[in-house]
């Protein structure tokens, strides 16, 4: 976990490694909760996106399976890749619930219920893991791992761009891009010896 303060508020910012992303997921209550932290965490959607996020949404194509976000920020449409298995939930999810596919697969309707949510995971895993960083962690900071985690698997920025809606390099660099990986401070921590 890499922390740093945030420049305008209190709190700090968060950026997961994938082994702390595996564990929020493990602790999330139910189906519901895992879905709604891996939308944020491995699909890069902010908190009003997640609540949206309905089985119509979540397509197969060309370049895989992809979340449509019909009204991101500014009312924005993109579309935002997703790790198969997660697609193959919330699609499995809208055939048992035998409702309509653009009903929410979520059943809260407020981000208010998601931050409550991960709260809940965030005190049990800073008591689990005996680390009060895990005290900081926000629904945004979920976002801001995703997109750290593509810097460091070296996807092309203009593509995290896209995939983000994010309209300039700068603010991305500024608010997302932040810190370095634990992968990619393991990296540069082998080619000193003495480390």
């Amino acid at each position: 976990m890499n922390l740093q303060p945030h420049e305008e508020q209190d709190g700090k910012k968060v950026w997961l490694s994938e082994t702390e992303v595996e564990k929020l997921e493990a602790v999330a209550d139910g189906t519901e909760q895992t879905i709604a932290f891996a939308l944020g965490a491995r699909c890069g959607l902010r908190s009003a996106e997640i609540l949206d996020v309905a089985p119509q949404d979540v397509v197969e194509t060309d370049a895989g399976w992809v979340v449509r976000v019909w009204e991101g920020k500014g009312d924005k449409f993109r579309e935002t890749p997703a790790p198969s298995d997660l697609a193959m939930r919330i699609q499995t999810i809208g055939d048992v619930r035998d409702a309509a596919s653009d009903e929410p697969v979520l059943s809260v309707s407020s981000t208010r219920s998601l931050r409550r949510w991960l709260q809940d995971a965030r005190e049990q895993l800073a008591e689990q893991e005996d680390d009060i960083g895990w005290e900081f962690l926000s629904t945004h900071d979920l976002r801001r791992t995703w997109a750290s985690a593509l810097a460091d698997a070296e996807v092309d920025p203009l593509l995290v761009l896209d995939w983000g809606g994010w309209e300039d390099l700068e603010t991305f660099l500024e608010h997302y891009n932040g810190t370095y990986s634990p992968a990619a401070q393991r990296r540069a921590r082998e080619k000193v010896a003495w480390l």
